[in-house]
């Protein structure tokens, strides 16, 4: 490679990283010269398509590397057709979403994969064409370019473990094509794939058994960790390393701000493991970082580790040798599930006690609801000391929110059911799950009244978290399940669609009466974003502890920053619960304006407090 034609940003960016990028590269790929040649040219190429307008922006937040951790960016998570339907409809109506105080917009999966066998477009046949059902990729840039203006930043899912089994890729080595064949996983009979299958664990053992399937026309087995149509890629090749590299790169160059990893963990495969967050893992996920850095620094990227805590730490490397930029706070997301269910705080207090001892540098995306269903990770040493197996737990658990268990108010569904290891994941909207269906079915206004304050009552914890709370789309207006999809042939086998469901725009024009749940949920989570942006006691750098509150049925937890200290309580509560305030400050309350406020303080059945005292 002729390195004079570099531009003097481009050398120094490259120069920054060579000695680290080249020793994992030729460590990891055997010192293939040739490949890693190529992987340099291939970056020059991305830099030299590079927009200006995209160059300024790495500028501006090279100036300001952690503009991401702002506490006034709230996000959310959208489907472009059940929001839009187009890319195009998405970009006209970002009013609304600015109206919504949204600023990080995380659009799911929207290049081309065949329709009925894509997982939620999780089977991507061409990383480079958004699907036309969406529009077209300069759809795409365009919309990057309106948020960008209107300072909102825009995450796309980027499938990197598998394609879909329509891939040009899939499609020669279908053929016979031997080169294609090894960028996956291809095997003459089944002995390998059985010797793989001993120490690999299931995704989806009822929907999609095992981790291989036949391909009939290459009369061979191929390796789909997923399902049968999710091609598994060979990343010990090189040649698909650069390749998704590129198409990685390619959509940075449309002003895509927020990579999300998806299946991060599973991206190399190695016989006699689980095949699962091997050290490789993180030297493909490091080096993916420092082709950002040198290309476009203004991007991020956000791994997605649904596991516990001490398997989704290692996934932001070091200060020194940094990998993701963000990781989801999926265990919070399930233990404040679980704590909805038995209004028990303990598990929340031990789980929480382990995030805040985690350095203030991480960044947690911190969420109710998403497009996938809930699993129940729990820690389940711990709920043993209360007589909690995890066996019995879970179909507690489930029973509960899907309305089994007598006297529950929540409307959910089961997924992936597995009757033989009594295991289940479980689906519905945040307003569902918490009652606000079942109020409205049953004509109940305190129910309904319950159920409200239990959505807000979530959402007000996610926002006092350190990190970027992101809403799912709908959840602001408490939206409900969609039951419609038992109708629809290629959604019904699916539950995760009963939370998929069309945006309710009859339902967001409510948004402004605040008699109605719509109303009455908008205006609340508003109110308690603009609090979030307007205070620095939410900033990401703040120290936070938990706090005692007298009883397991109400969370506590302080933050400090600045010359503000925020003590916070939550109640899981059926009853009215009065908690004795931390300390000996004075305080008001930031949602009703109530001052001077010491001592103790009275909590409603499922509401919360923010409690705000400012030292001079």
């Amino acid at each position: 490679m002729d390195r004079s034609i570099w531009d003097a940003t481009f050398s120094r960016r490259f120069a920054r990283h060579e000695d680290e990028l080249r020793w994992l590269y030729m460590e990891l790929y055997h010192g293939d010269a040739q490949a890693w040649d190529y992987f340099v040219s291939m970056l020059w190429r991305c830099w030299t398509e590079r927009p200006a307008s995209l160059r300024a922006l790495d500028e501006q937040r090279e100036a300001n590397p952690d503009w991401y951790t702002d506490h006034s960016i709230v996000g959310m998570q959208m489907y472009v057709n059940a929001f839009g339907p187009t890319l195009r409809d998405v970009q006209e109506r970002l009013p609304y979403l600015e109206e919504a105080g949204v600023r990080y917009l995380h659009l799911m999966p929207l290049m081309e994969s065949p329709e009925g066998r894509s997982d939620g477009g999780y089977a991507v046949s061409d990383f480079r064409k958004v699907d036309p059902r969406f529009g077209t990729t300069e759809d795409l840039a365009a919309l990057t370019e309106a948020c960008h203006a209107r300072s909102m930043a825009v995450c796309l899912d980027f499938v990197m473990n598998h394609t879909s089994e329509d891939h040009e890729w899939a499609r020669k080595a279908r053929a016979g094509d031997v080169e294609c064949q090894n960028r996956y996983f291809f095997y003459d009979n089944w002995d390998i794939p059985n010797e793989f299958e001993r120490t690999v664990p299931q995704v989806f053992p009822v929907t999609a058994p095992g981790s291989f399937s036949w391909c009939e026309e290459a009369q061979k087995v191929v390796m789909t960790s997923f399902y049968p149509y999710q091609w598994d890629l060979n990343y010990a090749n090189p040649t698909v390393f650069n390749d998704m590299t590129d198409n990685l790169l390619f959509l940075c160059n449309h002003g895509v701000d927020v990579l999300r990893l998806d299946a991060t963990p599973y991206i190399w495969k190695e016989l006699h493991t689980t095949c699962r967050n091997l050290p490789q893992v993180h030297t493909l996920v490091r080096m993916t970082r420092m082709a950002c850095e040198i290309v476009c620094p203004s991007a991020l990227l956000l791994g997605e580790v649904v596991m516990e805590p001490s398997k989704v730490v290692p996934y932001f490397g070091t200060v020194e040798k940094p990998e993701c930029h963000m990781l989801y706070n999926v265990t919070t997301m399930a233990t404040l599930w679980h704590t909805v269910a038995t209004r028990d705080v303990r598990l929340m207090r031990h789980q929480l006690r382990q995030v805040f001892a985690l350095p203030g540098q991480y960044t947690f995306l911190n969420y109710l609801r998403c497009h996938d269903d809930i699993g129940w990770g729990l820690d389940y040493p711990f709920l043993a000391q209360f007589g909690q197996a995890e066996v019995a737990h879970k179909k507690y658990l489930n029973d509960f929110f899907t309305g089994v268990f007598p006297g529950s108010w929540s409307h959910g569904e089961l997924y992936n059911n597995d009757p033989r290891l009594g295991d289940a994941r479980l689906c519905g909207t945040t307003a569902s799950l918490c009652g606000v269906e079942k109020a409205l079915e049953d004509g109940d206004e305190a129910a309904l009244d319950l159920a409200l304050r239990r959505d807000i009552t979530l959402h007000a914890l996610i926002l006092t978290l350190s990190g970027v709370p992101v809403l799912y789309s709908g959840d602001e207006i408490a939206q409900l399940n969609d039951n419609g999809y038992h109708a629809d042939p290629l959604k019904a086998d699916d539950s995760r669609y009963i939370h998929r469901g069309d945006f309710r725009w009859d339902k967001a024009e409510k948004r402004g009466d605040l008699a109605t749940p719509e109303g009455r949920v908008f205006h609340a989570l508003r109110h308690l974003e603009t609090l979030r942006a307007e205070h620095p006691v939410f900033a990401s750098g703040a120290d936070l502890w938990l706090t005692e509150t007298g009883s397991d049925e109400v969370l506590g937890f302080g933050r400090y920053a600045g010359a503000e200290k925020l003590a916070a309580m939550f109640s899981f509560s059926d009853e009215e619960r009065t908690v004795p305030i931390p300390g000996s400050d004075t305080y008001t309350d930031l949602i009703s304006g109530e001052t001077g406020l010491k001592g103790s303080v009275t909590l409603p059945p499922w509401g919360f407090r923010w409690l705000l005292c400012t030292h001079s």
